[in-house]
């Protein structure tokens, strides 16, 4: 099928500017002291400068906030590598020696570039554009948005008439600008002593050749490829091998069910599925072809036939002999691929050509097809990635985001190779053999740059600091969170054990629909806040917004908004405009809206409080309830099911399900495996519902509607707050359901 993105009239330009009004007027000490002995602002800039003159410098240019919204308190204040940060309202400092030479070094500096990307966004982003290469620039109407339903069509475009290729400007123009022989990719096999490498030109000699057998195959411009690979080095070179002929790429991550394959090989309708026979993942080894081939077998019968399965050989994890084939159909990677040329002609795309489709959880049940485009995302993705992690050309960066999500797509493949920096790709577990694997990769490679996500920090905190102290470590100098808010414990056993104190931690917020980082610390620019995804990032402004849709200005919490358009948004739903527009656009007209809860403190730092949807975060993962509650009620002897996210210390959310059986069907523990299990099957592993709740009934009201609100009290066991009942159809039902909590 051809992708392309919907054409609607564009009825406004704008260019909106933030606040930038608020004053501070002390400084803070550079030690962390005790309450009673905590002097007045006055009293502590003269202890800064008898003290050091460098210590806190940034306090004295911090003369503004971004957010309007007053003074910074009386908080403690750590310097990066001097003491443990042992308070949630600890501000965390760059030190000297970091700032120093970190890209932006100082709250001034950051606020000068976020003013003129607020003031002047054509500017802004088309200096930055420019540093790209382009085959024709584009016109002289740098963007064009309407965000607002009540105006029209939203439509959002970026370098429009502008022709580019991503692909160019990830590799060829690395390899042209002399840094061929540079380490692109350094790999990672589950097992400990797998490994391998490629330069940046032998990456672009291999990413060529799929290219070319996708082009000698029919693939072409606008064509849709489904790719359901593990974390192989053929991963981001099937992205870029797309992107080089114009593709545009359907990655469905790994550990997907056949029917959610089948599901996403349905919407788009691929000419070509790419995969792998199997995949370790620490002992346990996946068939992944037996899931592809049940996905195809149901998509066909739904009239969807894929004409080419390209399959990997990872004979690490199984043999030829023991994968099943179809032949005319199935085709061996390593048989055909090595026989086409190394060199592959670039398709040059307008910079709103499709580049890739990412499908999220939504909560209708059905998967939502993100559709980006390419000149504004390459552009969002390679800047973001530059400063929120301060990258260096010596660098050795590692996220641990699968490519199947977001974050792969951005911080595993674009943005690093945007800015030519080395990517450490890991196939694994992060706890196999161990609980000290992280650590051995990262002083293995020499990591400088650790990004992870906060179920992965909790999950490690859990086990003994000495599979983190028993590694050297003294490569990091950045450290990163994704996925989810990371709650201030995690945070600090993040900076104080893994970054012995002295790196700071990039929290950043961001969405699949937002393509990068919306709001994130600058390493080298800001105290940070344990907890706090900090300051917005260049070009974006941040809104609260009430249940009415008005702004709330200072501190506050609400509902995430975004006014204005960035270069990486995304620019449809695949197939479903209206969605798109119903989704993001209506609930707060004129506004993007996140679907997050969010609170601005008194010092204008941004805390995510987590989803106000029916959308679950596990692990990073956004899980639609809808999705779990449609494959529960797929078992023969569930009649309802509904679903609610509870707190969980590992994952951040888990999966809580209310369960109500056919009449006459008795409560067991096989039946709970069993519906476990169904989830499992219809969606995957990581929507498995954490706990099943048995349920005579669901409360509801008259008029039929689960109320969720009381579902979630019972599940966290907050039973006092139920409130009012009245209006359920049957108020027994919660008593019933209470009385059952334990069963």
């Amino acid at each position: 099928m051809k992708i392309a993105c919907p054409s609607s009239p564009i009825l406004t330009v704008v260019s909106s500017s933030g606040s930038l009004d608020s004053k501070i007027s002390g400084s803070l000490g550079s030690r962390i002291l005790p309450a009673t002995q905590r002097s007045s602002p006055s009293d502590n800039l003269i202890l800064h400068r008898t003290m050091s003159s460098n210590y806190l410098r940034h306090v004295e240019s911090m003369s503004q906030l971004p957010s309007g919204t007053g003074k910074i308190s009386q908080l403690n204040a750590v310097v990066l590598g001097e003491s443990l940060a042992s308070e949630e309202n600890d501000l965390i400092f760059p030190s000297k020696e970091f700032s120093g030479q970190a890209l932006v070094s100082s709250p001034q500096q950051y606020m000068e570039m976020h003013k003129r990307s607020m003031d002047d966004p054509a500017g802004f982003w088309s200096d930055i554009a420019s540093e790209f290469y382009w085959k024709q620039k584009w016109g002289d109407q740098v963007f064009s948005e309407n965000l607002d339903v009540r105006k029209g069509p939203i439509s959002i475009e970026w370098f429009k008439g502008g022709i580019t290729n991503i692909c160019y400007n990830c590799l060829d123009k690395n390899v042209e600008a002399g840094f061929g022989d540079k380490t692109a990719i350094y790999w990672e096999g589950n097992e400990l002593g797998v490994d391998a490498s490629l330069t940046y030109s032998e990456l672009l000699q291999q990413v060529c050749q799929l290219a070319n057998y996708l082009k000698d195959n029919g693939v072409k411009k606008g064509d849709a490829v489904v790719i359901y690979l593990p974390m192989l080095m053929e991963l981001p070179i099937a992205l870029l091998a797309c992107a080089r002929i114009g593709a545009v790429h359907s990655v469905v991550f790994a550990g997907f069910s056949a029917d959610s394959l089948a599901q996403r090989i349905i919407d788009c309708k691929p000419k070509v599925i790419l995969t792998c026979n199997a995949v370790k993942r620490g002992p346990k080894t996946i068939n992944l072809k037996a899931i592809v081939d049940a996905a195809l077998d149901q998509s066909s019968k739904d009239g969807v036939s894929v004409g080419i399965c390209l399959t990997y050989d990872n004979s690490l994890a199984t043999t030829r002999e023991n994968t099943k084939w179809q032949n005319g159909r199935d085709v061996w990677w390593q048989d055909v691929i090595s026989q086409y040329p190394t060199s592959c002609e670039v398709e040059w795309v307008d910079a709103e050509d499709p580049l890739f489709l990412l499908y999220t959880s939504g909560s209708t049940g059905k998967p939502k097809g993100v559709l980006h485009t390419t000149g504004g995302y390459m552009i969002y993705t390679a800047t973001t990635f530059k400063y929120a992690f301060d990258y260096k050309s010596t660098d050795v960066y590692w996220c641990t985001a699968d490519c199947g999500w977001i974050t792969g797509h951005s911080y595993v493949t674009y943005g690093p190779m945007l800015n030519g920096a080395t990517v450490v790709v890991f196939e694994g577990a992060p706890n196999y053999p161990d609980s000290g694997r992280c650590w051995d990769i990262v002083d293995k490679y020499k990591v400088s740059i650790f990004y992870t996500a906060p179920t992965l920090v909790r999950s490690l905190m859990r086990d003994d600091d000495k599979y983190v102290t028993r590694h050297s470590r003294k490569s990091l100098r950045v450290l990163g969170s994704v996925g989810e808010p990371i709650n201030p414990s995690a945070w600090r056993w993040f900076f104080n054990v893994v970054g012995d104190s002295r790196c700071p931690i990039s929290d950043t917020w961001w969405q699949t629909e937002t393509g990068g980082f919306m709001i994130t610390p600058l390493p080298g620019a800001w105290p940070q806040k344990p907890g706090s995804a900090t300051f917005p990032f260049f070009g974006v402004q941040p809104v609260i917004v009430d249940e009415k849709g008005i702004e709330i200005e200072g501190e506050c919490s609400g509902y995430l908004c975004v006014k204005g358009s960035w270069p990486g948004a995304f620019r449809t739903l695949f197939g479903d405009h209206e969605r798109y527009e119903t989704t993001y656009f209506k609930p707060f007209a004129g506004y993007y809206f996140s679907g997050d809860g969010c609170r601005r403190d008194k010092d204008g730092y941004y805390w995510l409080t987590g989803r106000v949807d029916d959308v679950i975060n596990v692990s990073g993962h956004r899980i639609g309830t809808a999705e779990v509650e449609s494959a529960l009620v797929l078992h023969p002897q569930c009649a309802e099911a509904a679903v609610v996210g509870i707190e969980h210390e590992v994952k951040g959310q888990g999966i809580y399900a209310f369960v109500t059986l056919l009449e006459g069907v008795p409560y067991s523990e096989e039946l709970r495996k069993s519906l476990v299990l169904m989830v499992r099957n219809q969606i995957g592993a990581f929507a498995a519902p954490d706990r099943i709740h048995w349920a005579p009934g669901l409360p509801k009201t008259r008029s039929g509607k689960i109320m969720r609100r009381i579902l979630r009290k019972i599940a966290s066991r907050q039973l006092e707050e139920l409130g009012d009942i009245s209006t359920l159809a049957d108020p027994s039902v919660v008593d019933q359901l209470i009385a059952l909590a334990d069963v």
